[in-house]
């Protein structure tokens, strides 16, 4: 099976990963809330298993984003938070389980193996969609009413995550941690000109504008 971790110590994430691969599964790590929100969207995993406490968006706030989103993959919280109101709060966040730090091997292979029974057999969406706009996901293709929009590879995977995450405000720390891969400031201003191209493709010539501008806080795609 398909698994995301959401973890941001080192060893411990190794330990992780090297355990459920040999257990014959495979898994996506990141290591905060914002790549995982983007990793998670695409709804192709089959278990999820978060720390809570992990740098920026942490992996409660990153878990009520998701169901909000839709996304119904299993849950796991793997944390060291072990007081019975932070399991609480885990369980009404949405998470299916919840295993307390330090944990026995064998025990995490067995819940997760018990989370994968329970997730929904659905086929995974390749097809984004908002308003006229499409997105496929397995040809890489956009259209608008239609016409093919002809993206640059950083435009595409810009309208990607805005279409993830459509109707939500989406931060520039987002974008430039999701899209780009800083995770720092490069002070320069290549949100806004990749924006601009973008909305100049995608935007132009339509009465309708789907990529708003949220003034002082980010942009949203939006119907």
């Amino acid at each position: 099976m398909k698994i995301l971790l959401l973890e941001d110590d080192e060893s411990t994430s190794a330990h992780i990963v090297r355990t459920l691969n040999a257990a014959g599964h495979t898994v996506d790590t990141c290591t905060n809330g914002q790549d995982a929100l983007f990793l998670a969207g695409s709804g192709t995993h089959t278990v999820l298993i978060f720390d809570r406490m992990v740098k920026g968006v942490d992996g409660l706030s990153t878990l009520k984003a998701l169901r909000v989103m839709g996304v119904r993959t299993p849950a796991l919280f793997l944390t060291a938070m072990d007081g019975v109101m932070d399991r609480v709060e885990g369980l009404e966040a949405g998470g299916d389980d919840y295993l307390i730090k330090p944990f026995a091997t064998v025990e995490l292979l067995a819940r997760v193996n018990a989370l994968a029974r329970r997730a929904p057999i659905a086929e995974v969406n390749h097809v984004l969609r908002v308003a006229d706009l499409e997105l496929d996901r397995m040809r890489r293709a956009v259209c608008r009413a239609g016409r093919r929009v002809e993206l640059q590879p950083q435009e595409y995977k810009l309208l990607e995550f805005l279409m993830l995450h459509a109707g939500q405000m989406v931060t520039r720390a987002m974008l430039l941690e999701s899209v780009w891969s800083f995770h720092f400031d490069p002070g320069t201003n290549i949100i806004e000109s990749h924006m601009s191209r973008l909305r100049g493709k995608v935007d132009r010539g339509f009465d309708q504008e789907l990529i708003q501008t949220v003034r002082g806080v980010g942009y949203r795609l939006d119907a």
